[in-house]
């Protein structure tokens, strides 16, 4: 078992993810250092938060970050925020924070498999509940309940000057930053090819991916992906998952670990609390990463 310390960050991203692994950028920097790689393209081809890799982005420890995921709604907030900030920043100003517009939200992102929803409108509604909603999870329920009766409200994970100043840093980064919405196997073959890359494959889980993912895998789509990076397996590549014999039987010649991270969970209950668990996971290592981090 690996124990990853999970200092604070920078906080980089506007956005909360369940098991959000942005306190790996330090491991992470490590990482790109030992491989010898100056500024790469880094590519989270299931993107979600983001948050390690724009704050290696800020840090200067990579060029170009690409964020990828196939999540209509993820996409749309991305989008907006890196090429619409001025006007997704003016609803944040806008907006005010009470159940009913949290309901109206929700209605928004309901229809994010529509075309007809205005992809500004979706990205925003797709930000304010996952802000507002139980550790993050877009198809949860309100923080608080919806008699706010709990030890925390709508509002606790919803600083808007704070949150301001994240999509400002990310606007200002835009040039270096790359949104798009792909198959996350597919676009991972195409930067895979190319050089100087480092890529954070952190999927849908397997036991839990359908409760904490809208864009949840079936078992084909865990094996096909593991084809993907099986196939280059001399790149430059990490990739976590929970602790799973699928996984551990799909990736049983490539270097495979627990390792345990530290994070925040929203656990339901009479006083609504928020709690720092831990939980263990798999890391997978690509062959150039493993011989690298290898003790000499």
């Amino acid at each position: 078992m690996v124990d990853v310390i999970a200092r604070r960050g920078s906080h980089a991203s506007p956005l909360r993810y369940p098991g959000g692994k942005a306190t790996l950028a330090g491991f992470f920097e490590t990482t790109i250092n030992a491989l010898g790689l100056h500024r790469p393209t880094y590519i989270e081809p299931y993107a979600g938060g983001a948050g390690a890799g724009l704050e290696l982005l800020l840090k200067g420890v990579v060029g170009m970050v690409v964020i990828n995921d196939l999540d209509p709604a993820i996409h749309a907030c991305w989008k907006a925020m890196v090429k619409d900030s001025e006007n997704f920043l003016r609803l944040l100003d806008r907006t005010p924070l009470t159940i009913d517009e949290w309901r109206s939200q929700r209605e928004i992102y309901r229809r994010r498999h529509q075309g007809d929803v205005d992809p500004l409108a979706l990205g925003f509604a797709t930000f304010y509940l996952n802000r507002t909603s139980r550790s993050g999870v877009l198809g949860a329920g309100v923080i608080g309940g919806f008699a706010q009766q709990g030890q925390y409200k709508i509002g606790a994970r919803y600083d808007k000057e704070a949150l301001t100043a994240r999509i400002e840093k990310v606007a200002e980064l835009r040039g270096r930053i790359r949104v798009t919405k792909q198959d996350g196997a597919a676009r991972l073959r195409e930067y895979l090819q190319k050089d100087n890359v480092f890529a954070y494959v952190d999927p849908p889980y397997v036991a839990k991916g359908s409760s904490l993912y809208m864009s949840a895998f079936e078992e084909e789509d865990h094996v096909a992906l593991a084809s993907v990076l099986n196939a280059h397996a001399n790149t430059n590549w990490v990739l976590t998952y929970d602790v799973a014999e699928l996984i551990q039987s799909l990736y049983k010649a490539r270097d495979v670990s627990e390792f345990r991270l530290l994070y925040s969970a929203h656990l339901r209950g009479p006083h609504d609390n928020l709690k720092r668990t831990s939980a263990s996971e798999l890391i997978v290592l690509s062959n150039p990463v493993s011989n690298a981090l290898r003790p000499t």
